[in-house]
């Protein structure tokens, strides 16, 4: 059999209910696995006990036939979700020690399906970034490695859930997605990530960014996996005023792979100044992909893709100033020491300079100054406005017989940790480029490894679908990524 670190959630599962495995041998290895990658900093917290107490229920239930397809799979969560007991800090100074006396209810679904927690994984703080190094807990690190052997990021903001599982250090991870925060560490990692459509997954117990754009999705080894996880993680609840009321089909099961007759969309405006060569030949590669799959291939027009990034550099900071709020060092996490004298102010300004990082202040002062009085109207209104129009282009797209659209996932593939400095924030800010329409229009997407750049590097391509139709376009990735046949891993160094 092939080793249990390397095996996919489906594998897995099959190997689980054919008993040729236990959860208790899957998630040993697993740990054993975990502990030897400190180098790559992927575990902000391990949860080793928990894991045991949970792969012990999983077996009885596995033995008795009661097996949900996650029962028995060992997963990393993501430090944004509040895990009961266990420290979620969503990377942040501010929230050190804070540990929740509920459960998010993504957590609890996938817990419910039996799935085992290995522990919580790191991020960038608050989730605002794209590398993972604005992280408490420092940055954590691509497996992947250029032959000059420096250090890469993993992407951002689910940097940690994205070298977990592409280091074999769990079987699959949640992640969360407010500006492509699930793609591009996804395609920087050669994993696969989808991120559904906005109220598809409940956002109840996800530490909020910015309320409106935060999505949770599955980020794992293949699509198949991805539409396993998929299924536990969705579903409505009432906790979460914006959960659709949606069945959730069997994603797994629309996996044919058959999209004869599909019509995938090329938006021109995605061409952007500087692309790569590599990322243009990609692109035109999977486009050639799909169309020998069947696919018609439609050129199309998305034309307020200029103006997404300056409107989600907008919103989503104001939202996030209006959610960070909360962290004053009254109620919980970390409380700053007062001088004698110091009153309630003192205590709430020498707390949050000492608890937020510098990427977490910069966004909630933007934030704050585009809903101050005199500037609402110039700023947060016009972006509110941009989105409208954004959202605008893609239903005319849908309804003009559009299935899907083919993009590239990031404009480069994985780059130093500290090659962007933060001196320049707006450089990392160009990373979300392909990615940010998607969350301003609440549609689905995914990033599906599809080839390596001239470094050995892996790229990916996003599928972006219409609202409320992961399943087909699941099957699309699917098709795409038969036809790609990615299997490269990165060499272990660490």
């Amino acid at each position: 059999m092939t080793e249990l670190t390397k095996l996919t959630i489906a594998g897995a599962r099959d190997a689980l209910r054919r008993g040729e495995i236990t959860s208790h041998e899957l998630t040993d290895a697993l740990n054993a696995a975990v502990d030897g990658a400190d180098r790559l900093n992927a575990y902000a917290h391990k949860t080793p006990d928990i894991a045991a107490r949970q792969a012990k229920a999983a077996d009885a239930r596995l033995k008795a036939g009661d097996a949900p397809d996650l029962c028995g799979i060992p997963l990393g969560i993501k430090d944004l979700f509040c895990t009961e007991g266990t420290a979620s800090q969503a990377a942040s100074r501010i929230l050190d020690g804070f540990k929740p006396q509920y459960e998010s209810t993504v957590t609890s679904q996938l817990f419910r399906d039996g799935a085992v927690m290995l522990g919580k994984l790191n991020m960038d703080e608050f989730a605002m970034g794209s590398s993972n190094e604005t992280s408490a807990y420092g940055a954590a690190v691509n497996p992947w490695r250029a032959d000059d052997g420096v250090d890469l990021t993993p992407g951002g903001s689910s940097g940690g859930s994205a070298a977990a599982v592409a280091a074999d250090l769990c079987l699959g991870a949640t992640g969360t997605d407010t500006g492509g925060s699930i793609r591009q560490p996804a395609a920087f990692t050669g994993t696969t990530g989808i991120k559904p459509t906005y109220g598809r997954c409940s956002r109840f117990g996800i530490i909020a960014y910015a309320s409106s754009l935060d999505q949770a999705g599955p980020m794992t080894r293949d699509v198949r996996d991805a539409a396993i996880m998929l299924r536990a993680m969705s579903g409505h609840d009432p906790k979460d005023s914006t959960s659709a009321d949606i069945a959730v089909p069997d994603f797994e099961a629309m996996l044919t792979g058959d999209i004869r007759g599909k019509v995938i969309g090329i938006p021109r405006e995605y061409h952007v100044d500087g692309m790569p060569g590599e990322i243009e030949t990609l692109w035109t590669r999977g486009t050639e992909m799909l169309r020998d799959a069947g696919a018609v291939i439609r050129d199309i027009s998305l034309p307020h893709t200029k103006y997404a990034l300056p409107a989600y550099y907008v919103i989503a900071p104001a939202e996030a100033s209006s959610n960070l709020a909360r962290y004053d060092g009254v109620r919980f996490g970390h409380r700053a020491k007062l001088a004698q004298g110091d009153g309630i102010t003192e205590m709430y300004e020498k707390t949050r300079a000492e608890g937020f990082g510098p990427e977490v202040q910069r966004r909630i002062m933007v934030g704050t100054y585009v809903l101050s009085a005199g500037f609402y109207d110039a700023y947060y209104n016009r972006a509110r406005k941009v989105r409208a129009l954004i959202k605008r282009d893609f239903d005319q797209v849908f309804a003009e017989g559009v299935d899907a659209i083919l993009t590239p996932a990031t404009p480069s593939s994985a780059f130093g940790l500290g090659a962007m400095k933060e001196s320049d924030p707006v450089q990392m800010y160009l990373n979300d480029v392909f990615t940010v329409t998607v969350n301003l229009a609440g549609l689905p997407g995914i990033s599906v490894p599809a080839g390596l750049d001239h470094k050995g590097l892996p790229l990916g391509l996003q599928l972006i679908g219409r609202p409320w139709e992961e399943g087909d376009l699941l099957n699309t990735a699917y098709a795409l990524e038969r036809s790609a046949g990615f299997v490269s891993k990165p060499g272990k160094w660490w």
